[in-house]
């Protein structure tokens, strides 16, 4: 398969990128490194990346911002970094992708734990995540088949405890491994609409 890896150098994408060229051809796309860069809050630069990388298999994201501010301090366009970005850009891979994909390809997003389960801070990573995992369920009964659309909602990964532990107390983190067992399930498996949560 030709798979294309939006964050393929973040601190999951690189777990991704490192088990899925084991056996498909990989591209990279980041905001500054990779095989093609992209800025997923805007339609235009992911328009580009999907021409310069043509038809694929298979698009995972692994990318995206939101604003982590107390609620009192968040501002309107700090709500909009979460709603460009993570949000409309998950949303824009899926439109604009959809014409890069092979019948029977895959799209898989990326949103976390915070959907269903938010810590202080989150109002706006929180209201996005959850925003997702209905867009997801929604979009997939007006692709008629073709494709596949999933997303992998995780809690506090292994490798990302030493930056948000504090965050996060009492919550086990996410064996990496079971991390990427997730992402094959949408890549390799055949479900669609599916929100795959792993949060122990």
């Amino acid at each position: 398969m030709k798979i294309l890896i939006i964050g393929g150098n973040g601190t999951i994408g690189k777990k991704l990128t490192e088990y899925f060229r084991q056996q498909h051809e990989v591209f990279i796309a980041g905001r500054t490194t990779g095989d093609v860069t992209v800025d997923i809050s805007n339609s235009q630069s992911i328009q580009k990346m999907f021409d310069q990388v043509g038809t694929l298999d298979a698009i995972i994201c692994a990318a995206g911002e939101a604003t982590w501010k107390p609620f009192d301090e968040l501002s309107e366009e700090d709500y909009y970094v979460g709603f460009k970005s993570k949000l409309m850009g998950q949303v824009n891979l899926v439109r604009i992708g959809q014409n890069y994909l092979n019948k029977g390809g895959s799209i898989t997003l990326t949103t976390g734990i915070l959907a269903d389960e938010p810590v202080p801070m989150t109002a706006s990573a929180a209201m996005v995540n959850g925003a997702i995992h209905s867009f997801v369920k929604a979009v997939i009964l007006e692709l008629e088949g073709n494709i596949r659309v999933n997303v992998v909602s995780s809690g506090l990964v292994e490798d990302a405890v030493e930056k948000y532990d504090a965050y996060f107390p009492g919550h086990n983190p996410i064996a990496m491994q079971k991390v990427v067992n997730a992402y094959r399930k949408s890549v390799d498996g055949r479900q669609t609409g599916e929100i795959i949560r792993i949060y122990n």
